[in-house]
């Protein structure tokens, strides 16, 4: 499969199932939600968390040598987050938060901002907090969030790839895909405010 094709035909294919699959990834207590496969699925299904996953993965791939630095501090410092909400650690404003990763990433991929490897995975990683303890509420422990682990390091590894296949594409597209995240973390932040 060419780039092209990728984007011509299964970029959008994949925005639809993604969008099909968007309800919400924060519904439910963590009694209801256990195994590999569902731990794996949840960050899969909610939009929200796809999309910020999959910016980490571009934004690292297109602005990084060690490409792989700022994921990988995604994916423990989420585990970290689960693990601490799962403890009975109160996170303050998590649904804002992940909003605020949203169009902070977003706008990072959008102007290609170049951070040192360090600063951006301590970026990521602070926001991947949040993120983890959305996931910790709702998870059991165990093999779910090993799920939740992996499912998460292919969202970080497809966006590696598209950021990767961007570098040889047209100017614009990373900028597109970063203003589209950025608007949906300022959809997300309104509508928290507005309910």
């Amino acid at each position: 499969m060419t780039f092209a094709f990728f984007l011509k035909r299964a970029l959008p294919a994949l925005a639809l199932a993604a969008l099909s699959f968007s309800a919400a990834a924060h519904g439910g207590d963590a009694h209801d939600h256990g195994g590999l496969l569902t731990g794996f699925l949840h960050p899969v299904t909610g939009l929200d968390h796809l999309a910020a996953m999959l910016a980490v993965g571009v934004w690292s791939a297109m602005t990084t040598k060690r490409l792989w630095v700022a994921p990988l501090s995604f994916a423990a410092l989420l585990l970290a987050g689960a693990l601490l909400a799962q403890a009975g650690i109160s996170f303050p404003a998590i649904e804002p938060m992940i909003a605020v990763s949203m169009l902070v990433v977003g706008l990072l991929l959008a102007a290609q901002v170049k951070l040192p490897e360090a600063a951006g995975a301590v970026l990521v990683g602070a926001f991947a907090l949040f993120h983890g303890a959305a996931h910790g509420q709702e998870l059991a422990a165990g093999t779910a969030l090993a799920g939740m682990v992996l499912g998460t390091a292919v969202l970080h590894a497809a966006g590696i790839a598209i950021g990767l296949g961007f570098q040889r594409a047209h100017r614009w597209l990373p900028r597109v895909a970063g203003g589209a995240v950025a608007l949906m973390g300022l959809n997300m932040g309104w509508s928290l405010l507005a309910g």
